[in-house]
């Protein structure tokens, strides 16, 4: 399994000098073989890497463009292979057309393969250094690997970061178990187990948000250009930092924990970029980072052996009784304890996670994959068809009704967990 380990280091004056000349050279090719390739398709022909790389070499032989021989050339050839990647996401409509790359806005970064750096005994010197970097080595990396690619990024907070890709044979599939759980995302607890256990959502923004609101109020009275808003931007930046670092920390500790305890979890398939639309919650949204916890569980599970499955969005776990089956015509979204037609007092998160542990087990059954179907020819999805299970009657909330559907067979109903009583 490759693996990228990342780690912090501090450059000295000529390391610093000679990064971030790399990191402009590589910016200016990027996006002359953007702009080649533009003209290209504007005259109704295509080029590929290899005519971006004999373009390249044109360039460092004119005048205009001979700085770019002061640099190692392994980066640049890696921002055309970038390039290509780009395009190749663009035709098979996994990404927009690429964009030009900017000095203040993009991500300051090179790309160094095993042609470009010398690696020993935790000594890592780059092409056209002559000294190692000081890397804080916070873990070890895998013993007896010889690492594939170095990545050096800068971030908004002039912290400096290398990224070294290797192969890791500790990554091996954790033993079976017979556990799963259903996860519902949410504000007020960042997750709601089926279990019944809720974890906090910590709210890193909001703990930090008067400090940032008065670096923000500082930066915004200097002068445009001047050092002192390079240095009050700086502040802005450290101050995000610190809050997208404290998450992250926090959802890898949640993650690992729920994959390495669990054999199948049970998410929800949430569109979070319709939901931060909504102007009232788009900040507390962003805050809990929905997408990112995701991202985690699936490839922490691949890594581990474990199953994810994501269940239809628009599946009503939150208004159908875990209990008895009864769908809840109406259930608003300040309503956080509700009592069914059959008596049963629901916490709202908790019977909503309940509720997608079983659809996903009924997902498992239909053998859907992780992402569930956009549109199934035959009419709803495999998800929707044998997990909407319900009774007719009437809901514990006032004035409410709620919703007969067709109840299944007892041999389906216990092979996806549900009650039949």
């Amino acid at each position: 399994m490759k693996r990228a380990f990342r780690y912090r280091f501090y450059p000295t004056p000529a390391q610093t000098a000679e990064l971030e000349r790399t990191f402009g050279c590589v910016r200016k090719v990027y996006n002359l073989a953007l702009d080649a390739r533009s003209r290209a398709w504007q005259q109704g022909r295509r080029v590929n890497y290899v005519e971006t790389s004999a373009l390249l070499t044109e360039w460092k032989r004119s005048e205009e463009l001979a700085y770019l021989t002061e640099v190692s050339s392994v980066p640049l050839q890696q921002a055309l292979r970038h390039l290509q990647t780009a395009f190749a996401n663009f035709w098979n409509k996994q990404a927009r057309y690429p964009r030009l790359k900017s000095r203040k806005k993009s991500r300051a970064s090179a790309e160094y393969t095993r042609s470009a750096f010398r690696y020993c005994d935790s000594r890592l010197i780059l092409a056209k250094m002559s000294e190692p970097l000081d890397i804080v080595w916070s873990r070890p990396l895998p013993e007896g690997v010889a690492p594939s690619t170095i990545t050096v990024t800068r971030d908004s907070a002039n912290r400096w970061f290398v990224s070294i890709l290797c192969e890791d044979a500790r990554v091996q599939p954790l033993a079976q178990a017979n556990s799963a759980v259903g996860i519902d995302a949410g504000l007020d607890h960042l997750v709601t187990l089926s279990t019944g256990e809720k974890v906090a959502n910590p709210r890193h923004e909001r703990k930090d948000r008067r400090r940032l609101a008065n670096a923000q109020r500082k930066l915004a009275r200097k002068q445009k250009g001047s050092a002192n808003r390079h240095k009050a931007r700086t502040k802005v930046a450290r101050i995000h930092a610190r809050i997208a670092d404290r998450r992250l920390d926090h959802l890898h500790k949640l993650t690992t924990r729920l994959v390495r305890e669990n054999q199948t979890l049970v998410i929800e398939d949430l569109c979070v970029r319709n939901m931060i639309k909504n102007p009232s919650l788009a900040r507390a949204i962003s805050d809990a980072a929905w997408t990112r916890l995701r991202n985690m569980l699936e490839y922490k599970a691949a890594w581990y052996g474990r199953e994810v499955i994501a269940i239809d969005r628009w599946y009503p776990s939150s208004k159908l009784c875990s209990s008895c089956g009864a769908l809840q015509e109406r259930l608003p979204l300040e309503m956080r304890v509700w009592t069914c037609c059959c008596g049963v007092v629901h916490d709202r998160d908790v019977n909503a996670a309940r509720n997608i542990l079983a659809a996903g087990r009924a997902v498992s059954v239909c053998g859907d994959g992780v992402r569930p179907q956009r549109s199934t020819p035959g009419g709803q999805s495999s998800a929707k068809q044998k997990t909407l299970i319900a009774m007719s009657g009437t809901s514990g909330l006032p004035g409410a009704t709620s919703t007969a559907l067709p109840r299944p067979n007892a041999e389906h109903a216990a092979r996806i967990g549900w009650a039949t009583a």
